[in-house]
């Protein structure tokens, strides 16, 4: 078993809400080790179970370190284990007996399969909390189809906020895998809370497909409450929110929302007073209405300028904006630097990769341990 060095002076040990949880992570890719690299950010001791040749994730990149693999499994120990022999599915539940927190992300009945189901963990640790990440539910049809983000973003409408139908392309960072990782962290801090009271663990059960739809309840809204079915442009155009190429080619940002102020700056930064008091643009009512071509007459006026001009206009004028920044510009941006938003972290094949931060205070410093994602153990 590998085990990460210990923090050193720049964390902030003696801030980890969850010391003493003892975390045991069954899970392969995202969902699962998020949900447990986020437990452990907060100091509980995480455990992750491997399974010969190791997580999927750790050779993205031909390396046992791939940036998906570092990214999601910070602050763990690992150990393999390969659950087909009988020895080490005894070894798993030995594990069992002694830990809080399970976490899982196989498919439903995987673990009925090993003898290791609800009823039988609930017998084994009764102060075990079970949690189970799958697809998209224990019982339903879609019940034991694979699903990954992509999935998981077209079945829960997430996608189709998105796509152009005409020239359909999925795009941009993982949702329905994160948010799924975050629902599961969130229900197994509950369970932990009222466990103190009761002395029992819970089973809980997560799915990326109810996770999903939860993370964006306003598009359903719109079509329970006015029969407007969301789209690509909806809440963009609901919110003012434009996006602009500048005279220098940079792209700008800028998100109106409801403060009228907001609008009127806008117009004053542009140097055209009038065009706030279009009678199509006068409310923001009517601003989303006409979204098409308010954005099509402001296109041309920001080409006139770099973006550098533009955002000094902007913030003059107390507009919300912002230059849309790579990865590569975010690290090196002035207000993440005053954040100290990433921190340098040496992985075990020598490398040192950027993470950031927990995005959390406690009374002005940070929580959260900050050790490497496990070394490949090899298998046994």
């Amino acid at each position: 078993m590998s085990t990460p060095p210990k923090s050193d002076a720049h964390a902030s040990p003696a801030i980890a809400p969850l010391r003493g949880v003892r975390v045991l992570e069954l899970a392969t890719m995202i969902t699962g080790p998020l949900a447990g690299m986020m437990l452990g950010d907060l100091g509980a001791e995480v455990l992750k179970i491997e399974r010969p040749g190791g997580d999927p994730f750790r050779k993205y990149n031909d390396t046992l370190y791939s940036p998906q693999f570092v990214a999601f499994n910070r602050n763990k120990t690992s150990r393999i284990l390969d659950l087909k022999t009988r020895e080490d599915r005894d070894v798993l539940r030995g594990l069992l007996r002694d830990h809080d927190v399970l976490i899982e992300n196989m498919r439903p009945g995987s673990l009925d399969a090993l003898g290791m189901g609800a009823d039988a963990l609930r017998e084994l640790n009764p102060r075990l909390i079970q949690c189970s990440i799958t697809g998209f539910g224990a019982s339903g049809p879609y019940r034991d189809r694979p699903a990954y983000d992509g999935v998981g973003q077209a079945l829960s409408g997430i996608a189709s906020l998105a796509l152009d139908a005409d020239e359909p392309a999925l795009v941009g960072t993982t949702i329905s895998d994160n948010v799924t990782g975050m629902y599961a962290c969130y229900a197994i801090m509950a369970a932990l809370y009222e466990r103190r009271d009761t002395g029992l663990g819970r089973r809980l059960e997560v799915n990326m497909l109810e996770s999903s739809v939860a993370f964006m309840p306003d598009a359903f809204l719109h079509h329970d409450m006015f029969g407007v079915t969301a789209g690509p442009l909806t809440r963009i155009a609901s919110s003012c929110a434009f996006a602009f190429k500048c005279g220098d080619g940079k792209l700008l940002a800028i998100h109106l929302s409801a403060n009228e102020a907001n609008w009127r700056g806008l117009a004053r930064a542009l140097g055209e007073p009038g065009l706030a008091e279009d009678p199509r643009y006068v409310e923001r009512r009517g601003r989303a209405a006409n979204y098409r071509a308010l954005r099509a007459q402001l296109a041309p006026l920001f080409a006139r300028r770099p973006r550098s001009e533009w955002i000094d206009l902007l913030v003059d004028e107390d507009v919300p904006c912002a230059p849309v920044k790579t990865p590569p510009e975010v690290l090196e941006d002035e207000q993440i630097l005053a954040l100290d938003a990433f921190r340098a972290m040496p992985l075990a094949n020598g490398m040192t990769a950027r993470l950031p931060h927990v995005p959390v205070l406690f009374d002005g410093a940070r929580a959260e341990a900050w050790a490497p994602p496990p070394a490949y153990p090899g298998e046994r």
